[in-house]
């Protein structure tokens, strides 16, 4: 008897609630017929549970909801007008960025980052290719100059020899 008392007594709180299964619940009403002790607990637990719903009950009677609930509005309003500015600025301002511990991993990961890159950005490179060849040949009617670029491409310039060059005075 006493076993069975503990597994009640487990589920009289539920029982009280409506939280019960319906096997449980035929399990607590079938003990409590027998057992006076279990009675009296859930006659405890009835009483209790009447006093914190009536003493809720009038608590929420005395409570105001619709001040309550004009000053949740006028937050929220308020929240709602904050400039665009102010919140990027607040997206800033978490206190996790003010630690150390982030920035460390950051700036070393920047250095990096730029280390490697400098290189390829600042590397002079040829303006022409290394297998390029210029020609130039000179006559007293015409100039010409052969620019060849591997062995598909080759440009042939053709200069006409009829007018002066100036030359500096």
């Amino acid at each position: 008897m006493k076993h069975l008392c503990n597994s009640v007594s487990e589920l009289l709180e539920k029982y009280v609630d409506r939280e019960v299964t319906d096997q449980e619940r035929a399990l607590v009403e079938t003990h409590l017929l027998d057992c006076s002790s279990c009675r009296n607990d859930l006659k405890s637990l009835e009483e209790l549970s009447n006093g914190m719903k009536v003493s809720l009950e009038e608590m929420a009677r005395k409570e105001d909801f619709d001040r309550v609930w004009l000053k949740v509005r006028r937050e929220l309003r308020s929240e709602e007008k904050t400039a665009w500015w102010e919140r990027v600025r607040s997206w800033f301002a978490l206190p996790v960025l003010h630690q150390k511990r982030v920035w460390v991993p950051a700036v070393a990961a920047m250095l990096v980052l730029i280390f490697v890159t400098v290189p390829f950005l600042t590397k002079k490179s040829p303006s022409l290719p290394a297998d390029f060849g210029v020609e130039y040949v000179e006559s007293k009617t015409n100039n010409v100059m052969v620019y060849e670029v591997g062995p598909a491409v080759t440009v042939i310039w053709l200069f006409e020899g009829d007018e002066e060059e100036a030359t500096p005075s």
